[in-house]
């Protein structure tokens, strides 16, 4: 029996499109093994978007080869994009697929024709690599059906906006949309998988549609799949402030279908630093939309993105974010430190700030974070709410698992035959380790 096995680091969207590439190759026969054992061939789908995640990509591209010698090593995603010739420099990699290319990976393993044999002469690695900025076609894998309780749905790739700190555009190309008819036939298709909940992703969600003709946007693609009714849950995945309009949160606040979760990127909270990122909104702006969030769905989880030791971040300026995040009504944070790409406009800005304060920052605001989660997380002790039930039960303590419509993981117990429904629950307590318990 042939088998394979994939590595995927980085966002939703990489994971999507994993999970897509792997059931391809289950339908056509072909069984996924753990990287640990023998494997005919090796996927590594990387990420770029810090230089950690750069080099951890590569570390996994090595620990691959070394872990699996006679394998085939595939090296795709977002570091073989924007930096292929540092792949290239690995000894033993096969094929080096940019995104482009990334929907050929199914037919590259299972075409007869390929081989790592000598005696095809082929000369490796194989680089097979497009000019993604000039990408117009929105690839569309299929829709992954398998472990997830609550399935990813890619609507959206590439980005437009070039802020001065991000190499994603780099490596995704430019926003390319999926038709809304396509969409809906997809969360269709989800829905009659037996799946309650469909998580829309993207690369820049709030970019929906523009490129599309007739031209759409993300409002009435919310509309469209609100009155279709097609399944029982829609959850959004990031959205830019400029593009989170309040139409589209009163949409959500009157629908039984749309989570009442959003997660919105700040990046910093001052505005000169906002502005040398180049994000199109001030500090101002960002307090009025959260506000306006939370005064249509005062129970709404808002998650929300900072990007810490942006070059030029003086200790006012990290105030500034530290201070408007603790006043507003965010309910959990990521926090990430900033990292410098090459070939990016920041990585030649001056005034870098030195990783130990960006080290102390970092942690200044994960602790305001799980402040903010844990007092969410109490507001909504006694109440009655609605959970998805996971897969499967918490290694730790062996409970049921659910997600609600707000976000908020509550542990219960309960038979597995409660697997994958959705169930009302009352929050009972929060324990020492922010874990809410609920009781059906």
């Amino acid at each position: 029996m042939q088998n394979y096995s994939i590595k995927t680091l980085g966002c939703k969207v990489n994971h999507y499109e994993s999970e897509s590439i792997s059931q391809i190759l289950k339908e056509s026969g072909w069984t996924c093994v753990p990287l640990s054992e023998d494997t005919d061939f090796c996927i590594i789908n990387t990420c770029a978007v810090t230089h950690k995640a750069a080099m951890q990509s590569r570390q996994a591209v090595r620990h691959a080869i070394r872990s699996n010698p006679n394998a085939c090593i595939i090296v795709t995603g977002c570091n073989a994009q924007t930096e292929p010739d540092d792949i290239k420099k690995i000894k033993g990699v096969h094929y080096i697929i940019g995104h482009a290319g990334k929907h050929k990976i199914p037919e590259i393993i299972t075409s007869p024709e390929i081989t790592t044999s000598e005696e095809k002469k082929i000369v490796f690695p194989v680089i097979i690599y497009n000019d993604i900025i000039n990408e117009k076609i929105f690839r569309q894998l299929p829709v992954a059906l398998g472990k997830r309780t609550r399935p990813f749905l890619k609507i959206q790739d590439g980005c437009n906006a070039f802020c001065t700190y991000c190499i994603v555009p780099y490596a995704r190309g430019r926003s390319r949309s999926m038709p809304i008819e396509n969409i809906l036939d997809n969360i269709i298709r989800i829905k009659k998988s037996g799946y309650r909940e469909v998580v829309l992703s993207g690369i820049h969600l709030g970019h929906y549609g523009l490129d599309l003709s007739p031209q759409t946007n993300l409002t009435a693609l919310i509309k469209h799949i609100n009155e279709s009714r097609a399944i029982e849950r829609v959850r959004l995945s990031s959205i830019e402030p400029p593009e989170l309009t309040e139409e589209i949160i009163k949409t959500v606040a009157e629908s039984d279908i749309f989570c009442r979760h959003f997660h919105v990127p700040l990046q910093s909270g001052d505005d000169l630093i906002l502005k040398k990122m180049r994000r199109p909104y001030t500090r101002s702006m960002f307090r009025k939309l959260l506000y306006k969030i939370h005064e249509l769905i005062p129970d709404a989880a808002i998650g929300v993105d900072t990007i810490i030791g942006f070059p030029g971040e003086t200790e006012k300026a990290f105030e500034n974010t530290y201070n408007l995040i603790k006043e507003l009504p965010a309910t959990y944070l990521h926090v990430f430190p900033f990292s410098s790409r090459k070939g990016t406009p920041a990585d030649s800005f001056p005034d870098k700030v030195p990783s130990k304060i960006i080290k102390e920052r970092c942690k200044a605001m994960r602790d305001l974070g799980n402040i903010k989660k844990k007092e969410f997380y109490k507001k909504n002790i006694g109440k009655r709410v609605e959970i998805l039930i996971e897969g499967k039960r918490n290694k730790k303590t062996g409970f049921l698992k659910g997600i609600s419509s707000n976000y908020l993981p509550i542990f219960l117990s309960g038979n597995d035959d409660l697997k994958k429904k959705i169930i009302a629950v009352k929050i009972e307590k929060i324990d020492n380790d922010n874990s809410l318990f609920g009781t059906i």
